[in-house]
């Protein structure tokens, strides 16, 4: 068997392209709704994403940058987390854009909204799910020398949840059903959901 390829990240590599995108992955996409101190609405997509806790329900997203969401959720205390079925596909795309200042992403993109139930901000209309989130913090992160770096770390607690009718089969919410896409590394990869299969924790209850 031949030896894995190595690289020391501060070496470099001498592949096409990073592979940790492509390796990490896949990765689920935050497509984050805001409103600004303004009320104008924002809404951009974001892979760095995840749950990290369930008691209480708390999720992070990485952001490149202090970018219009992040300011908008600092001003506000408040976000919605909607995800993405295959048949938004392309108008999550859209919204990835730099448009105008003062200008909507959703507007610009032709995605109906519509109003959350506990935060301003609304959230997408054909969102297989909407997660309505106040903000724990934001966090300047730093390498391991301690310098800071270009990235943010929003820290925000899910306070309402919305599912669509169709990603809901027999109480469960079904990836399937939803169609659920999300990033898989490189400039323009991603995944759909497309078969799933069981396993069960060994020791768990029947």
């Amino acid at each position: 068997m031949a030896d894995p390829y190595f690289y020391a990240v501060e070496d470099g590599h001498d592949l096409i392209a990073s592979p940790l995108r492509a390796i990490i992955a896949p990765r689920p996409i935050a497509w984050v709704s805001t409103v600004s101190a303004a009320g104008v609405v924002n809404l951009a997509p974001y892979s760095f994403f995840n749950m990290i806790s369930e008691r209480p329900p708390m999720l992070v997203i990485g952001s490149d940058g202090w970018k219009d969401t992040v300011a908008n959720i600092d001003a506000t205390g408040e976000f919605v987390v909607n995800s993405v079925g295959r048949p938004m596909a392309e108008q999550m795309n859209l919204t990835s854009l730099s448009y105008p200042e003062g200008s909507s992403e959703a507007a610009e993109a032709g995605i109906a909204l519509a109003p959350s139930r506990l935060v301003r901000a609304p959230r997408v209309a054909g969102a297989p799910a909407s997660l309505e989130c106040r903000l724990i913090g934001i966090d300047r992160m730093v390498d391991i020398d301690g310098a800071p770096t270009a990235t943010r770390l929003i820290k925000g607690q899910i306070v309402g949840v919305h599912i669509a009718a169709h990603a809901l089969r027999d109480g469960r919410y079904d990836a399937l059903a939803a169609k659920a896409i999300g990033r898989c590394g490189y400039r323009g990869d991603y995944f759909e959901v497309s078969q799933m299969f069981e396993m069960i924790r060994p020791g768990s209850p029947p």
